[in-house]
């Protein structure tokens, strides 16, 4: 049906690779933005002779080599994308501890096993998703409360002696606290979004960059220039994780991201929060495997996303809405998804290599610096790049944000219930409640 040449192919694949390292490295810049660039210029290209599938190749290989990269801004500049939030804070601890590099090794390992994991499950849960899917959908309100009380259920708070049998009460009530404010910010940020007014060009400002960029990036850089950390000279290059924590992060992420890419409105950062679940942000084997499995969730989503395009006809990413734009569906066969599922391992072969590279460069970098003026820099940074793509009214939220976000560590409560500002909204939103 396509004629493909091995020469053209090589040359997207590459360049899917570099567009997807700058995505990932630069915060607020995200694979979306090169999708639809992609598809505006795609006619022109095609008028060229430019076969749609090497476009589409493109996209495929940025959106991986996006979810290998992102780790690497979200650990070391705590400037996290709503995937990535929550590995900032196992990560952060990492890199304060001099263990960068391996926070940096564990996720790119965990990256590269969901793609295994992920083409393990490509046939059964293709399978299972064309029948049942649609069932799925009546039921998510029901689903995410769930997950909701078992984060809040499963909270214990920093259990200090002489408190008594009750004090776990104390920190639930704490939990409920920071999901509902930041839930409320959710749906004050959502409702409003159209007071947006970025000052850069930008067909679909995010309020989302704001939101996690404060509640998981700033709020953590605040409170470290509050205690005057440090980053301490970078070495643990090897993994000081057992092997079954590694295989077993490595599959629960690749699972839950791979599940979570057929429902619509639930993102991977729902999986995130799925994945979280059993982890003490204080335990240190399992914020390691925690960092394992975030990875892979975000690469085994991009990768389901592709398949649910193919199976149900439904773009559950932007990137595959770009996709679903220049090469529908319908007009695939095997043989063609064989080929991108190729694609997706050639590249997350480079993005692992080159992750790690960077991340052992940037790791070595930062610890020969003044890290009170990284935080205020990065800090100054967010707030500069939130007016530029969101305006005044972003700033507002991200003010907003930060400061919720510091709550939970003087508490002594997960970070993880901040998630609120997403899990409250699509609550509403399946039970009908609440549209934006």
């Amino acid at each position: 049906m396509f004629e493909i040449s091995p020469h053209f192919l090589l040359v997207s694949v590459l360049l899917g690779c570099i567009l997807g390292t700058t995505t990932g490295l630069i915060p607020g810049l995200h694979v979306n933005n090169v999708a639809l660039l992609l598809v505006a210029i795609s006619p022109s290209l095609l008028a060229h002779g430019i076969s749609p599938i090497y476009i589409v190749v493109i996209i495929i290989a940025t959106s991986i080599a996006h979810t290998f990269l992102d780790f690497v801004p979200s650990i070391f500049l705590g400037a996290p994308e709503a995937d990535t939030a929550l590995a900032v804070l196992p990560g952060h601890r990492m890199l304060l501890e001099g263990r960068g590099i391996e926070a940096i090794r564990l996720s790119a390992l965990g990256s590269a096993g969901s793609v295994v994991v992920a083409l393990l499950l490509v046939v059964p849960l293709s399978m299972l998703f064309y029948h049942i899917y649609p069932i799925l959908h009546q039921y998510m309100g029901w689903v995410l409360l769930t997950i909701v009380l078992l984060m809040i259920g499963s909270e214990s708070g920093e259990m200090v002696e002489g408190q008594g049998s009750l004090a776990h009460l104390k920190y639930k009530g704490y939990a409920i606290l920071v999901f509902l404010l930041s839930g409320v910010l959710g749906i004050l940020a959502f409702v409003r979004d159209g007071l947006m007014d970025p000052i850069l060009p930008m067909d679909a400002p995010s309020i989302l960059f704001p939101l996690f960029s404060g509640l998981f990036g700033a709020s953590m850089l605040s409170i470290s220039l509050i205690t005057r950390s440090v980053i301490p000279v970078q070495t643990g290059e090897e993994f000081g994780l057992p092997s079954r924590n590694i295989v077993r992060g490595v599959f629960t992420g690749g699972i839950a991201g791979s599940l979570v890419a057929w429902l619509p409105g639930v993102s991977s950062a729902v999986a995130t929060v799925i994945t979280r679940l059993p982890i003490r942000e204080d335990d240190g084997d399992s914020a390691r495997e925690f960092i394992v499995a975030v990875s892979g969730v975000n690469t085994a989503n991009a990768i389901f996303t592709l398949i649910a395009l193919y199976i149900i006809h439904r773009p559950r990413s932007g990137a595959m809405v770009a996709v679903n734009e220049i090469l529908n569906p319908t007009a695939w066969n095997v043989s063609l998804v064989v080929l991108f599922l190729s694609v997706i391992v050639g590249v997350s072969i480079i993005a692992y290599f080159v992750t790690i590279s960077i991340g052992e460069r940037i790791s070595k970098v930062l610890s020969r610096l003044n890290y009170q003026r990284i935080s205020a820099t990065v800090l100054m940074c967010l707030c500069v790049m939130v007016i530029l793509t969101t305006g005044l009214f972003g700033l507002i939220i991200f003010t907003t944000a930060t400061t919720i976000g510091m709550i939970p560590s003087y508490f002594n409560v997960r970070k993880s219930h901040a998630m609120g500002v997403l899990l409250f909204p699509l609550i509403l939103f399946f039970f009908g409640i609440f549209r934006w």
